[in-house]
């Protein structure tokens, strides 16, 4: 008998099979990279049969990546301190802490390998960024409702200007990336970087 089909009367069978291979996929990305992760090992480590894979998910990509999207979102919830820059500031810290962690690690070969295979690239935006966006973007929709933010401003380009900076530590190193850095990254996009001095 495998896993899955232990009784559970918690869940429905299918619902248990899927979170047993979610499970079993975190537990492969802890020591393995996502070029060595394959549907067998996945289908292995969760005491499920390849087809019950293929059920859900196209590719094994699809399945890590649906995997750590619902990792992130229980490691980095979205912050209500009523203040979008406390907001941002808290969210942003966790991502950074997130992101250098060993599981975290998956989102730069995400980006690595999405460079070199459209599938991937598609997969990664349908399946994690535009979910995880749409998350952050909550912290600026309450913002404008308070009167806090310009409603004019384009968000994605407000997006851009809070994450990207993290982001581009992440894949560059060219400056160190901690959680301190969060609050420095936010004041400068919210308090702006002019001197107040017309030329």
């Amino acid at each position: 008998m495998s896993k899955s089909d232990t009784p559970n009367r918690g869940r429905p069978r299918s619902e248990r099979a899927r979170q047993a291979i979610l499970t079993a996929t975190l537990t492969l990305t802890r020591h393995e990279t996502l070029r060595s992760i394959t549907a067998d090992s996945i289908a292995k480590t969760a005491g499920v049969s390849k087809a019950t894979l293929y059920k859900w998910w196209p590719n094994k990509v699809a399945i890590c990546l649906d995997a750590f999207s619902e990792l992130m979102a229980k490691e980095v919830a979205i912050p209500n301190h009523h203040s979008v820059r406390l907001d941002f500031i808290e969210e942003l810290k966790e991502m950074i802490r997130f992101y250098l962690s060993a599981q975290g690690r998956l989102f730069r070969e995400f980006i690595a390998e999405s460079q070199y295979d459209s599938l991937i690239q598609q997969e990664f935006r349908a399946r994690f960024l535009e979910g995880r966006r749409k998350a952050c973007q909550v912290i600026w929709d309450r913002a404008v409702k308070r009167g806090e933010v310009n409603e004019k401003i384009d968000v994605e380009i407000a997006m851009d200007l809070i994450y990207g900076p993290a982001i581009f530590r992440l894949f560059t190193n060219h400056a160190p990336l901690n959680h301190s850095i969060a609050e420095q990254i936010v004041n400068t996009v919210f308090y702006g970087m002019s001197s107040g001095i017309k030329k």
